[in-house]
């Protein structure tokens, strides 16, 4: 363990192998996925998938081994033994810092399906990894403002549309399907600015995941509601990079999604949005409480 370093040379180290370890793993990674361009057989396409997501499951090994070397965490875990490998899930968080990722993965890496993230279509042109996440077909969203949409109606619903076809490609694997709710990091500017009905959390969005419920309906075993919590402070990736980070506490609540929710169409059945939205915000209350009690521990 390399504690005994100063943060800004554990930083450097980290940042280097974390840039190496990504592009060790690239190689083969997009070997693999063009072989899947090229043989569009769906016995193929499941056996290379495989293959890709043991790529990128030993990218996030090797993270975590950094992680360690930095600095042991203390970690503060719960649940985490009621996910496994054989299931399909949904799964949401509040979002804290842009180490949430890799602190999600360190956990939850080979102990569910590999976490597919909803990103924003700009992200595909982050150098090298924007093209695995590619090839891992993470679903790339672009969001429209409502004033746009209002002046382009026709491109109403592509993100349902997005959507359903990443969907359609996981049902011959197992998959976590991962979206942060409040779409961004918290902060106490961005809280204040929404006049946030929660403590700790920004206000939630409810379309993301109501998608994946609308295309993926039955095949999930259940939505997994993880709170993070960084009690001594939030942290950058920096200091993640740095091993300044010292505690994290995640707790793993596996829910039921509602079997009234499946087979319903979020966008045109105003009844059912309602419905869902009431329902994400009753979690997101729930989280809040949680919250505040591990703030109080």
């Amino acid at each position: 363990m390399l504690s005994f370093l100063p943060a800004p040379l554990r930083g450097v180290l980290a940042g280097l192998l974390l840039a190496l370890n990504t592009l060790f793993w690239c190689w083969p990674l997009f070997a693999l996925s063009l072989l899947k361009l090229m043989l569009p057989f769906a016995p193929v396409q499941r056996s290379l998938r495989s293959g890709m997501h043991w790529i990128a499951e030993s990218w996030m090994a090797f993270n975590s081994f950094w992680m360690d070397l930095m600095r042991r965490i203390e970690w503060d875990v719960q649940g985490i033994d009621r996910v496994d490998m054989r299931h399909s899930y949904l799964v949401t968080s509040n979002h804290q810092s842009w180490a949430d990722i890799l602190v999600l993965q360190y956990h939850l890496n080979r102990r569910m399906p590999i976490l597919k993230f909803f990103l924003k279509q700009e992200l595909i042109w982050v150098p090298v990894i924007g093209l695995c996440w590619w090839a891992l077909e993470f679903p790339f969203m672009k969001r429209f403002s409502k004033e746009y949409l209002a002046k382009h109606p026709e491109k109403r619903g592509q993100d349902l549309a997005t959507t359903r076809r990443a969907c359609e490609r996981y049902r011959s694997n197992p998959v976590s399907v991962f979206n942060f709710l409040e779409g961004t990091r918290f902060t106490p500017a961005k809280h204040d600015q929404q006049g946030s009905p929660y403590r700790h959390l920004l206000k939630p969005r409810a379309g993301g995941i109501a998608f994946v419920v609308d295309a993926m309906g039955e095949q999930l075993d259940a939505l997994i509601d993880v709170t993070l919590h960084y009690p001594d402070v939030q942290p950058s990736f920096w200091d993640l990079l740095a091993g300044n980070v010292r505690r994290v506490v995640m707790r793993l609540e596996p829910r039921s999604i509602p079997s009234e929710f499946l087979g319903r169409n979020y966008d045109q059945d105003d009844a059912y949005r309602l419905a869902f939205q009431q329902w994400v915000n009753a979690l997101w209350a729930q989280k809040d409480e949680t919250l505040e009690a591990l703030r109080r521990d």
